[in-house]
């Protein structure tokens, strides 16, 4: 029985060691948080128009998951306008990660099904030959930019979770 019960033991020591769980972690005090597989270290800076723009990444298993979110000095209220707003800042993100390769933008896109948000997908390539993976959240206040990018395939389910795991102040 002792023999058992240590076996047992260890295998739920080694399965619990390897498993990769999603912790909650604030981002900064922006008031927007997100669910990420390792401790992101932020940072706070001001953008051209004054908007706050808090950024944070960390790798795990070779896969680097990371967030830019941005506190709107001046909040969008028409969700269309906003979503236009949120591909803007893609297309100039895209020239700052040196993105060389975009499927194309997917709309539609609601953060926990919230009709007052706007979510766009897309997969990318860079200079560098990284995979990476992308969604971007907007409430017309805030914009989220989710990724997680790799050199290997990224775990379409892991990354998922993840880039679903944003939530803005008060969700």
């Amino acid at each position: 029985m002792k023999i058992i019960l240590s076996f047992t033991l260890s295998l739920l020591c080694i399965f619990t060691g390897h498993s990769q769980s999603l912790k909650k972690y604030p981002i900064s005090n922006s008031g927007c948080s997100l669910y990420i597989y390792c401790e992101p270290k932020f940072s706070v800076e001001k953008s051209t128009d004054s908007s706050l723009v808090f950024t944070g990444e960390c790798v795990k298993d070779d896969i680097s998951y990371g967030v830019v979110c941005v506190k709107l000095l001046n909040p969008v209220s028409d969700l269309t306008m906003a979503e236009d707003l949120l591909i803007s800042y893609l297309d100039y993100l895209k020239e700052n990660f040196n993105i060389i390769n975009a499927a194309g933008y997917g709309k539609g896109h609601r953060l926990n099904n919230k009709e007052n948000t706007r979510g766009i997908l897309d997969y990318w390539e860079d200079k560098d030959k990284d995979k990476w993976k992308i969604k971007a959240w907007t409430d017309g206040k805030y914009i989220g930019f989710i990724y997680a990018y790799s050199k290997k395939e990224l775990p379409e389910a892991k990354v998922n979770i993840f880039l679903d795991s944003f939530r803005l102040p008060g969700m």
